[in-house]
């Protein structure tokens, strides 16, 4: 009887102790990808991913990391506090003709704290 009172203690406790998670920001994106469509080589072109803070408690974007060195990515620096906006403006240098898929990891302090975006088109 005993064994079964201490299992359920630690049942409820674990339970108990879920439910009170401390809230978090959360990313709304307009949109996660964003195709350029056809694009003249040799010329820079970018996109700024607007999102949303959806949760409790202010997003920090430590960091957006692209995943090669013909793009490169500017954020917002200061803490986007619930229901207010910010930006990621993503830059790709159309260099070389071909088609192209290119991602950003957004690292930060969110639900999520681990988001890609990605850009594609077509450099003619």
């Amino acid at each position: 009887m005993k064994k079964y009172i201490t299992i359920l203690a630690v049942i409820i406790s674990f339970i108990g102790f879920s439910s009170m998670q401390a809230g978090q920001g959360e990313f709304k994106f307009e949109k996660e990808t964003h195709d350029f469509g056809k694009i003249p080589a040799g010329t820079p072109v970018s996109y700024n991913f607007k999102f949303s803070n959806t949760g409790s408690e202010p997003i920090i974007i430590s960091n957006v990391v692209p995943t090669c060195g013909c793009s490169v990515a500017e954020f917002t620096k200061t803490p986007i506090k619930p229901g207010e906006s910010g930006t990621i403006k993503v830059t790709y240098n159309a260099a070389a003709k071909a088609p192209f898929t290119k991602s950003f990891t957004v690292q930060s302090n969110t639900k999520t704290p681990v988001k890609t975006l990605y850009i594609k088109g077509i450099v003619e």
